[in-house]
């Protein structure tokens, strides 16, 4: 007779395996200088795969340029690639795929990007196609035309969602007349861009004083300095004087923003504070602290108002940096009926992060998940990139990446309460609710006054 035979220590098995010793993580050594000109260029060897991705960063974005137009930087960056003096878009298209390379242009509120990853042996010409581009790009009138018309359309689309609206009125709310206060152009405002608009933001910031150049992959860094010497060292301009920007608002007390979106089955919640950058030393307190409470799918915000509850799907926390500051936002898209309930959840868990020491086995296995995920940055050539190129463009110590995990995994459970005690504001902190307003309004009214707001952006009387 067959059957199965148990180990007496079967119940042990039963039980997940204890965690081993981290790894080290060896990221690439760094060869950083500037060219006569300015440019500032950081140079990344990582010989596992024949590949290289190129950076061009320059340290301008849409808040740059809000007093002129909002979203300027990132249609600029939308319509650069469209071809230059001696490349119409036809041939750029045809020497990416030559090279096997991928081509992509952004803006965000404090940065533009021309970026390049392909084939390691096409380095020179990647290189010679990116300083094209950031040099002499011609914005023609029939891509103008087109990527005005594509944006026009996403906005129209993105003001029937709620969590677009959410996330615009909470950066409305946090900022004031700061630049950072908008976080998209009005349609109106996108139908009075003109061609010369984007020229003069591209003529005024993408210059090489403002510029930063990451090179990352299976390249020799004599080599490849040479060739970045031979496409950017004759470049000139200066980079324009920035105009002066108003302090955000002082924030005193719970305000309530309910943005009616009629006929909405579920109501969006967002709950917001100012915080840091990630140039401020306690960074890294934060980052832990947001993923205790929502930053993590095992987070307290997580097991409360998904598990337990039931109240929502996908739950989280955010700690944004942008250069100049910071902000906390929670965010979930709750049933209506459960929306002053969910509220009353997410003001418990900060008070209870503000109040109490977080338990050993509870901070260990959020240190892990941290340093875990940061980790992860040197599994792709993108991400080694992504995270060499944030710490030049925010100015942090050489050796931030190398000490980032052995400085999560020295916090004490007494800095995390500090971070929360600073960071999570529950008494003044700033209440976004998008959904039905008129289902919405009395649940809304439990915590504190109510402005109402219509899904264009203007504010109700």
């Amino acid at each position: 007779m067959s059957g199965i035979v148990k180990s007496e220590n079967a119940a042990v098995r039963t039980q997940p395996p204890a965690l081993g010793p981290q790894r080290p993580v060896a990221w690439p050594a760094r060869t950083a200088f500037r060219l006569p000109n300015g440019i500032q260029v950081v140079l990344a060897e990582r010989r596992n795969f024949p590949r290289v991705r190129l950076e061009l960063f320059f340290r301008s974005g849409n808040a740059v340029a809000m007093h002129r137009l909002p979203g300027l930087g990132e249609m600029t960056a939308a319509v650069v690639r469209a071809g230059t003096k001696s490349r119409d878009q036809r041939q750029v298209d045809e020497e990416l795929r030559r090279m096997g390379a991928d081509l992509g242009t952004s803006a965000g509120a404090d940065t533009s990007a021309i970026a390049v990853s392909g084939l390691a042996e096409f380095l020179p010409g990647l290189a010679d196609l990116v300083a094209d581009l950031a040099r002499k790009a011609m914005f023609p009138d029939r891509d103008f035309e087109r990527e005005r018309r594509q944006k026009l359309e996403e906005l129209r689309i993105a003001r029937t969602t709620s969590g677009f609206l959410g996330s615009e009125r909470m950066r409305g709310v946090l900022f004031g007349h700061h630049p950072y206060a908008r976080l998209a152009p009005t349609e109106k405002e996108v139908e009075s861009y003109r061609r010369e608009d984007l020229t003069a933001f591209y003529g005024e910031h993408y210059v090489p004083e403002n510029a930063l150049i990451v090179a990352v992959g299976d390249f020799d860094t004599m080599r490849t300095r040479e060739i970045i010497e031979k496409q950017f060292a004759d470049w000139k301009g200066i980079q324009s004087a920035r105009p002066a920007t108003p302090a955000p608002p002082e924030l005193k007390g719970r305000q309530v923003h309910l943005v009616d979106l009629p006929g909405a089955v579920q109501a969006e919640v967002l709950v917001g504070n100012r915080a840091i950058t990630r140039r401020d030393p306690n960074w890294p307190q934060l980052v832990l602290a947001n993923s205790l409470f929502g930053g993590a799918f095992n987070s307290r915000l997580v097991m409360n108002i998904r598990e337990q509850k039931g109240y929502t799907y996908s739950p989280r926390s955010t700690a944004h940096a942008l250069r100049e500051y910071g902000y906390f936002t929670v965010h979930a898209a709750v049933r209506n009926e459960v929306t002053a309930a969910t509220l009353t959840e997410i003001f418990y868990e900060m008070d209870r992060m503000r109040s109490l020491p977080v338990g050993a086995d509870e901070l260990d296995d959020a240190k892990n998940y941290v340093t875990g995920a940061f980790s992860l940055g040197v599994a792709t050539l993108d991400g080694v990139a992504g995270q060499v190129s944030s710490m030049y463009l925010e100015e942090l110590p050489k050796d931030y990446l190398e000490k980032y995990r052995d400085k999560i995994q020295a916090l004490s459970s007494e800095e995390i309460m500090a971070a929360a005690r600073s960071y999570f504001d529950s008494v003044n902190a700033q209440i976004v609710v998008v959904g039905n307003a008129a289902v919405l309004r009395d649940q809304a009214e439990l915590f504190g006054p109510v402005t109402e707001w219509t899904a264009e952006g203007k504010q109700r009387d």
